[in-house]
């Protein structure tokens, strides 16, 4: 089982199809972008000397290069390792020696903060350079024998321990991820495509899979990224489009002052995840741009899939629990069985609230070189999310809470305990706790929490210096709230429900 199978099969049975746009511009079509994969594949085990499962880390924007990229690694029988492109040098650096990559290609834009990282045997290729046309040209490589427990992709994401963890997600996971799209996401003709306005090294970049094995194109914006007026000039030129999004993204979208002039009938679907999507804006969103969104439910750890909400169910508005609905993340993916489960991992009645778990083909191996946070995770053979929801009587599950104080804010992950870490460093600092707070745009915005140690104090200019000299930019507090003490328990732990009252009080006051 190899996932670049995925691809040669669109190149033999559909080789004249367009694979890839940049922008406006259909670029290469499948043949092409095939011969191209095969070639790099080749390159990457003769030119730098990479044997089967080696890691190959992409600290890149979104760009076509991306995308071939994935699929030559796959080629080659190598691990790949996609690294948000948000993130701090530092946090390159973490993520590129715990996976022992020994090669990151980058995008210009990154070549710097790259460079900057000095760990021994590890070598680096810019992929605006003209260099990498060269590793693009040249003999193709058969495609390598891969066991279905293959790591295919190396998917970082924050833990408690405020260190990111490797997922060690499978052939067998993300193909069964591609096939669960076709049952519980939407259908994909093969004039479709997908666009890639959210990171290709999360979300958006897993949905390439079903296009490939659909035979649609990827779309790439020229920005690299998420741009309102960009997506409708591009809704206007490929048909068809497939777009996954952040709640923040869609509401921006909606927002946008072209949102109610702009054609978009070639928008098939949003698909929006990664973070809370409130009824009002689900509605307004559904009532500016039509019943074209569908929900999924996942993690790191299951990418993807956990539950699903079609377009159908979005546009039911005649079903008695409507509203209730809209509220949910939607049910089960067919590949996996979900329950709600108490304190003994037992299975909770309908409606009580307890710790989401998940079984299935999804679900990833267990962590990179972390058997201890695998095993803890994974106990008893179910995925333990950390999410906290209920289920009703017809498979419903609605989302009550985070376990672990994730912040959600506009579709990235942060996790208060990496944050607080860093603005411990600072000597005046004595006590921080960081919570999220409500964000109309955000989803939620990071709030810090300080007691100084002195009475001179600290200033919130220095712990902004201080955090953006340690983690990425979008993970430092947006607001930075000065106390003499936390409130804690009785057994001295803070808390973060006090503090997110306090919150919601003193907005209302406001």
């Amino acid at each position: 089982m190899n996932l670049a199978r995925l691809l040669r099969r669109a190149a033999q049975v559909a080789p004249d199809n367009w694979a890839v746009a940049h922008g406006h511009d259909n670029l290469r079509r499948f043949g092409e972008t095939e011969a191209r994969v095969a070639a790099l594949a080749r390159r990457l085990l003769t030119d730098f000397g990479l044997r089967h499962g080696d890691r190959v880390a992409l600290a890149m924007r979104n760009s076509p290069q991306y995308f071939e990229l994935l699929f030559a690694a796959w080629h080659a029988g190598l691990t790949a390792v996609p690294i948000n492109a948000k993130l701090h040098p530092k946090e390159f650096e973490y993520i590129l020696g715990h996976s022992e990559a020994k090669l990151c290609f980058v995008s210009t834009d990154l070549a710097e903060g790259v460079a900057s990282v000095a760990l021994p045997g590890l070598r680096t290729v810019c992929v605006d350079d003209p260099e990498y046309e060269r590793l693009a040209a040249g003999e193709p490589l058969t495609i390598a024998d891969c066991a279905p427990d293959d790591v295919a992709w190396l998917f970082y994401t924050s833990g408690t321990t405020g260190r990111p963890k490797g997922a060690m997600l499978t052939h067998c996971n993300l193909l069964t991820m591609t096939m669960g799209f076709f049952t519980d996401v939407d259908s994909i003709d093969a004039g479709d495509c997908v666009l890639h306005a959210a990171p290709m090294s999360h979300g958006s970049g897993q949905y390439i899979l079903p296009h490939v094995a659909a035979m649609a194109k990827q779309v790439i914006p020229a920005s690299g990224g998420f741009d309102a007026a960009e997506m409708f000039d591009l809704m206007r030129v490929h048909p068809g489009m497939c777009v996954f999004a952040a709640p923040t993204m869609v509401r921006r979208l909606i927002e946008s002052p072209m949102a109610r002039s702009a054609d978009s009938s070639n928008l098939k679907t949003i698909v929006y995840g990664g973070g809370p999507m409130y009824v009002a804006d689900l509605k307004r969103a559904m009532e500016v741009l039509g019943p074209k969104l569908a929900q999924i439910y996942g993690q790191g750890e299951s990418p993807m899939t956990i539950t699903a909400m079609t377009k159908a169910r979005h546009r039911d508005i005649t079903h008695s629990r409507y509203e209730q609905r809209l509220a949910s993340v939607g049910v089960a993916q067919a590949a996996v069985e979900v329950r709600v489960g108490g304190n003994d991992d037992e299975t909770l009645a309908v409606g009580e609230p307890g710790e989401v778990l998940v079984r299935g083909a999804t679900v990833m191996r267990g962590y990179w070189r972390d058997p201890e946070a695998s095993a803890k995770t994974l106990r008893g053979g179910w995925l333990h999310t950390g999410d906290v929801g209920a289920m009703d009587a017809d498979g419903f599950l609605t989302l009550m809470d985070r376990s672990k104080d994730l912040i959600i804010s506009g579709g990235s992950n942060i996790y208060p305990r990496e944050v607080e870490e860093v603005l411990l460093r600072h000597p005046a600092v004595g006590e921080v706790s960081v919570i999220g707070a409500p964000h109309p745009d955000w989803g939620e915005e990071v709030v810090a929490y300080v007691v100084g140690r002195t009475a001179d104090g600290v200033t919130a200019a220095e712990l902004d210096a201080l955090c953006l000299d340690h983690i990425a930019r979008f993970k430092r507090p947006k607001r930075y709230v000065f106390v003499e003490a936390l409130p804690k328990n009785n057994y001295g732990k803070v808390l973060k429900t006090e503090l997110r009252r306090i919150e919601a009080k003193n907005k209302a006051g406001a």
